[in-house]
């Protein structure tokens, strides 16, 4: 159950700092006005919060694991709200990046 409760605590921050960004970027380069700017600040305060939430207490794993999700994530956000298409290049890369999550976050460790 930790590692999925892992897993969704990634996904909801993941939304929360590709999101945030998003606004912010839509509110400056798509020209939507402070609105959007200010929900993106939110957002991006709530993926820091949501980072708190991980079980393991160690910030800098959970920050560098956390750099492939956002990876990933952030491909699979253009493709939805963006009509961004990945290359095979894209693909293979943020895989890769998800093998490493796998592995910082979740690999047996004897301590």
């Amino acid at each position: 159950m930790t590692v999925v409760r892992s897993i969704l605590l990634f996904v909801l921050a993941a939304i929360a700092e590709i999101g945030g960004a998003w606004l912010v970027w839509q509110g400056v380069r798509e020209h939507r006005g402070w609105a959007w700017i200010g929900a993106g600040v939110v957002a991006l305060g709530i993926y820091g919060f949501v980072a708190t939430l991980q079980p393991d207490a160690n910030f800098g794993r959970i920050l560098a694991a956390y750099g492939g999700v956002f990876v990933a994530g952030s491909l699979l956000w253009g493709m939805a709200l963006d009509g961004f298409r990945p290359d095979r290049w894209d693909v293979i890369g943020a895989v890769i990046c998800l093998v490493g999550v796998a592995i910082i976050m979740y690999a047996p460790r004897h301590t």
